[in-house]
């Protein structure tokens, strides 16, 4: 049982690292809107762009915190609280554009794991 919370948090890094710095700027079918990368996702719920770049910079933050919780576990309950705030407003966005339900899996996804990491 000790080593499931280290496994979803490397998970939830890896995840975040994935959508943030290696697939950014590239479609795939749970971007909102018809959005064909993050910027313009963004721009497709009503955001303007420096919100993507808090959104980023704490998305990447928490992937590194994640990661030095496997060392300083104080890390994890924080990183995973401000998950839960920023995938509840993933799920919200998906609904402003009225997205098909898929397209806020991934968001659905990321919200558990985080409340996994909370109650771990």
């Amino acid at each position: 049982m000790e080593s499931l919370p280290l496994v979803l948090q490397v998970i939830v890094a890896l995840g975040l690292l994935n959508v943030w710095l290696v697939r950014a700027g590239q479609a795939t079918r749970y971007r909102g809107g018809d959005a064909k990368s993050i910027r313009e996702e963004f721009a497709a719920y009503g955001l303007p762009g420096g919100v993507m770049w808090i959104v980023g910079v704490l998305k990447v933050s928490i992937a590194i915190a994640l990661i030095g919780g496997i060392w300083m576990p104080a890390l994890v309950k924080p990183a995973a609280s401000v998950l839960v705030v920023l995938m509840l407003g993933a799920i919200a966005m998906h609904a402003k554009v009225k997205d098909p339900v898929a397209k806020s899996v991934p968001a659905a996804g990321m919200l558990a794991l985080a409340i996994a990491l909370l109650m771990l």
